[in-house]
């Protein structure tokens, strides 16, 4: 896991700045490391912090969030922008898209909505943050939505399950056709073996998968584990 992600944000409303700070408080592996509440403000946040995140309205006091991109790309290079705006213009869409936001959330916002891109953002990030060469399906899943994900974010992971690591899993197990062990499923993910079977079982128990036992011709019998077809 990398370290915790640190978000500035930009918000001229003082109570959804709250709204957006309280959010990230219930999510593990963000802290916020201020708020701005005009662009000057957020330009001295920029220079003095570089966060890794910023969650930008585009409309300010002063001036437009996206007047603010090409400083941020400008000063900061490594930070990622998420809008949240009430904007739905044409022209501001169009500057997020070509500006490289990650993200564009419509206000009113809710928690699953804002807890989903952030958990997104997190997988992408920790993605990045390898070294080496990605597999095809992970640089896909860096810009399309993939059927493993569909799955992940339809399970409500409880204590002790990760999302990566469960996203990870489910990479893996739906290329199983033939199904897959839990050690060698922990090979090839690089878990331990325990740590493989919790989460194949915990698929299992939210019908998100299914086991069965094999018998070979010599041996004990091997669980294996299977994706659920449609």
């Amino acid at each position: 896991m990398i370290e915790s992600i640190e978000v500035l944000i930009i918000e001229d409303d003082t109570r959804i700045a709250d709204i957006h700070r309280r959010f990230i408080d219930k999510i593990e592996g963000f802290v916020v490391v201020g708020s701005a509440h005009t662009g000057a403000e957020a330009k001295d946040w920029v220079y003095a912090m570089k966060p890794d995140l910023i969650l930008l309205d585009v409309y300010l006091p002063d001036m437009m969030g996206t007047e603010l991109m090409p400083f941020i790309q400008a000063e900061s290079p490594e930070t990622d922008i998420i809008f949240i705006t009430a904007a739905a213009e044409v022209s501001v869409v169009k500057q997020a898209f070509r500006g490289g936001v990650i993200d564009y959330i419509l206000k009113p916002l809710t928690f699953d909505r804002f807890q989903e891109s952030l958990l997104a953002y997190r997988e992408k990030r920790t993605t990045l943050a390898s070294t080496g060469n990605l597999q095809e399906e992970s640089i896909q899943m860096l810009w399309h939505p993939s059927k493993s994900s569909q799955i992940t974010d339809s399970i409500m992971t409880p204590k002790g399950i990760d999302p990566i690591t469960m996203e990870k899993v489910v990479q893996h197990l739906t290329k199983q056709s033939h199904g897959i062990t839990a050690e060698k499923l922990g090979v090839a993910s690089g878990l331990s073996r325990s740590t493989a079977r919790r989460y194949l079982e915990f698929l299992v128990s939210e019908s998100q998968a299914t086991a069965e036992l094999i018998y070979g011709t010599i041996g004990r019998p091997e669980r294996r584990y299977f994706p659920k077809t449609p």
